[in-house]
């Protein structure tokens, strides 16, 4: 993260993770360093809110948190930072959907995209 940081001087980034993976956090190695060096966004996910709000990584970062109001001007927050975003639930499943269409990756082989960072073509 510090690489890329120092990679890209102008951008802001923002850590993006699902409250399972919250709930774990502390267990990551780093963990800290990474609430250290840019805010971090958590998707609440039902059935793990519980856990994730609880646990040892939300202590330490409780005195960060952020409302939801202040969405918009995460590129100004000083880490560490934290928001966690609520959102009614899609019940479908994607591994069913992925099911349904195994092939579903062929209609985009081949396709060259530009990456919006670094600018360069990607191919897939």
């Amino acid at each position: 993260l510090r690489a890329l940081i120092r990679l890209y001087p102008k951008r802001r980034f923002v850590w993006i993770m699902g409250a399972d993976n919250l709930a774990g956090f502390h267990r990551w190695r780093h963990w800290r360093t990474i609430a250290q060096l840019m805010p971090i966004l958590v998707i609440a996910r039902p059935g793990y809110d519980d856990d994730a709000l609880s646990g040892p990584a939300m202590a330490w970062l409780r005195p960060h948190l952020r409302r939801a109001a202040s969405r918009k001007s995460w590129q100004d927050w000083a880490p560490p930072a934290l928001m966690v975003l609520r959102y009614r639930a899609d019940k479908r499943s994607a591994s069913a959907i992925r099911a349904k269409n195994p092939d579903w990756a062929q209609a985009f082989a081949g396709r060259v995209v530009r990456d919006p960072v670094t600018r360069k073509m990607l191919k897939s």
